[in-house]
């Protein structure tokens, strides 16, 4: 925590909360405006019920103290300016990256130019470099972790999965400063999978402890997906994922540039200790020495190359000036409203909205629905068009199953099992049926004979709501 936030404790009155930028499982970040500095920020609100009850109180904690490691000792990470909290909520005040992610521009351009993938892989690798050093494994690298500054420079965030190695028994010491009941919080996972299912080491899926050489697989997934614009490793479920993983089943696209082929079969190793740079005496010269990089001068990159033409055109972020400081339940509902709408900012991890099936001639629903063929899941929905697809948890009594949700025309909701890849079933639609989210993973949908209890593992359910909500009005347009 920064020594100034020891002379002056701050609050979210101290900020006017604006948008907000993305949401995670148990956390929402918001653009917001120190009200003494009209300095812009990314502010990661987390309500502290939620962590209690999913039991992330170590990871929440776990974060903060990676970020104060890293303090501001390297240009390429996310800052923590301060932190505070109420009686609800903790407060993170972190650099405001106004450029949004890596992940983004792979989406907006199909794939990176060799130069950007080459610019911003060294600039990644910069950074593995001095978080290595500090005995920090990241755990969690892909590409909507690494964001863009103002100037596009890379800026590695998110922690929560991050493991802080010490002298004793490669275990990291932390100790909770969130006033909740301290039996919540001896909570250890165990053998248990962190991170991002399509980035995940194998030696996370199959070990007890992770290593540096975790973040080095990492990397080789980034630069696989920042050249072909598609992740190596990919499935209809987590399992398969990890079985594809765990077999090293992966192909390069026929245009896969060679030289960046040659770097990425080099870090995607199964053994950890084989892949490049782990048994360097000095990290990582042997990646800065791979003939990918012979063009760089790793002591002064210089400045980013283009993205594309309009990179340099960032988009307008202000706050309007009507609105008051601070954070209640209200605002925090209004602010939340407002990300279902379309909006200027970049909002992470968020799907676009859809346009509103009005809008749709009978010539474009045939087009989209010829390019819908291409979806493993268009077999179960009967030829009708797919307006929104995602993974939720049904809940059925005291246990819960993942299926594919696909919201169709028609009006039809089907739920699909992605591991057998079998239809398991329809909720039915009627002019009655009704959707209520109880928070922004939780939603119900009633129908005159049944309650269904689903949970968004994203934290989309009022996406899920509306796009119902849309879809009852307008088949059934007496219905308000």
């Amino acid at each position: 925590m920064p020594p100034a936030e020891e002379v002056r404790r701050r609050s979210h009155s101290d900020y006017i909360f604006g948008k907000v930028l993305g949401e995670g499982s148990f956390s929402t970040v918001y653009l917001a405006k120190d009200v003494h500095t009209s300095k812009e920020h990314a502010i990661k609100v987390v309500e502290k019920a939620h962590v209690i009850r999913e039991k992330k109180t170590e990871s929440v904690m776990r974060e903060k103290e990676v970020l104060r490691i890293l303090g501001n000792s390297c240009p390429y990470f996310v800052r923590l300016y301060w932190t505070f909290q109420d009686t609800d909520r903790l407060y993170f005040v972190l650099s405001y990256a106004k450029n949004g992610d890596v992940l983004g521009q792979i989406e907006k351009h199909g794939r990176l130019s060799i130069d950007c993938t080459r610019y911003y892989l060294a600039e990644l690798i910069l950074g593995l470099e001095h978080l290595h050093s500090k005995n920090i494994i990241h755990r969690d690298l892909k590409p909507e972790n690494l964001l863009f500054d103002e100037n596009w420079h890379i800026l590695i965030t998110d922690f929560g999965s991050a493991k802080i190695l010490t002298s004793e028994n490669g275990h990291n010491n932390e100790s909770s400063t969130i006033d909740v009941p301290e039996k919540e919080y001896p909570y250890k996972r165990r053998n248990s999978f962190v991170g991002t299912a399509q980035f995940v080491s194998p030696e996370m899926l199959t070990e007890t402890h992770s290593s540096y050489a975790s973040d080095l697989w990492a990397l080789g997934c980034i630069a696989f997906q920042m050249a072909s614009g598609h992740m190596p490793f990919t499935g209809g479920s987590e399992y398969l994922i990890f079985q594809k993983i765990l077999k090293l089943e992966y192909t390069f696209p026929e245009d896969f540039p060679r030289e960046i082929k040659a770097l990425v079969e080099k870090l995607i190793v199964l053994e950890p200790q084989k892949r490049l740079g782990t048994s360097d005496e000095r990290k990582y010269s042997s990646i800065r020495q791979h003939p990918f990089f012979t063009v760089l001068n790793w002591d002064d990159l210089g400045p980013p190359p283009k993205i594309s033409e309009d990179c340099n055109q960032t988009p307008s972020q202000e706050i309007p000036d009507h609105l008051e400081p601070g954070l209640d339940e209200e605002k925090a509902s209004r602010l939340h409203l407002d990300l279902l709408s379309p909006s200027p900012i970049i909002t992470r991890k968020k799907s676009p909205p859809n346009r509103k099936i009005t809008d749709l001639t009978d010539a474009e629903i045939q087009e989209r629905l010829e390019a819908q063929k291409s979806n493993i899941y268009h077999s179960f929905v009967e030829d009708n068009l797919i307006l929104k697809q995602g993974f939720i948890d049904k809940k059925k009594g005291l246990f819960a199953r993942r299926r594919m949700f696909l919201l169709t025309l028609g009006p039809h909701l089907y739920y699909v099992d992605p591991v057998t890849m079998t239809l398991k079933g329809e909720i039915p639609w009627s002019r009655d049926i009704k959707t209520e989210a109880k928070n922004f993973k939780t939603f119900f949908v009633y129908t005159p004979n049944r309650k269904y209890y689903l949970e968004d593992p994203e934290g989309y359910a009022l996406e899920w709501c509306k796009a119902i909500d849309d879809l009852k009005n307008y088949y059934y347009p007496d219905e308000t």
